[in-house]
């Protein structure tokens, strides 16, 4: 009886650990997971944007709203030249009517708001109204990106600019490079504003 005990509780010792290995073991096995769809020019323009859009959205949100026309004129800096430069909301606004452009060009979208000034749509006064154009333009860059092929990347489109036309990709990609050239600036005036940018706080 006592060596009957003893069986037992080995048996049920040995049935406990093999069902905690089993519910520590990873539901599939490396062949039977699914397979990530191999990188595209769509996906590889897509994650630029994502990353664009991260941060630059992001440095738009981070400043107050009574600081969204802030420009370092105000400063008064001995020895500085700040009085034509753009405003933060100018900078915003810019950034995003010309995303409309570029990334229009290969969509057929439209901004919602038409407009023919450098900093965009000059209506859009309070920070809310310019974030959302701003996001709103972000969409359309996704949708741009997520159409391009190997076949139609290099395909020629009207230049957003003037006459001529340029490519898809140019657009998708030019778009980008614009953007994180006015980004550099909204990162000194967030700083000239004791504000880090949220990409550069500890963590990101």
């Amino acid at each position: 009886m006592k060596h009957l005990r003893i069986f037992c509780l080995l048996a049920l010792a040995c049935f406990a650990i093999s069902a905690f290995a089993q519910a520590a073991k990873p539901t599939g096995t490396p062949m039977s997971m699914p397979k990530a769809p191999p990188p595209s020019i769509a996906s590889a323009v897509d994650q630029q944007i994502r990353v664009l859009e991260r941060e630059f959205v992001s440095a738009a949100e981070a400043m107050p709203d009574d600081k969204f026309n802030f420009t370092p004129e105000s400063l008064n800096i001995p020895g500085s030249e700040y009085k034509t430069v753009k405003t933060f909301a100018e900078e915003v606004r810019h950034v995003a009517a010309t995303n409309y452009q570029l990334w229009g060009a290969i969509t057929g979208d439209k901004s919602p708001i038409e407009s023919k000034e450098d900093n965009g749509p000059s209506q859009l006064k309070t920070k809310a109204e310019i974030v959302k154009y701003l996001k709103d333009s972000f969409a359309i860059g996704h949708k741009a990106a997520q159409s391009l092929t190997a076949e139609n990347a290099a395909a020629q489109v009207p230049s957003p600019f003037g006459q001529g036309q340029t490519t898809k990709l140019f657009c998708a990609t030019f778009a980008v490079a614009h953007a994180f050239d006015h980004y550099g600036q909204m990162v000194e005036y967030l700083r000239m504003n004791g504000i880090i940018p949220p990409a550069s706080r500890s963590g990101n």
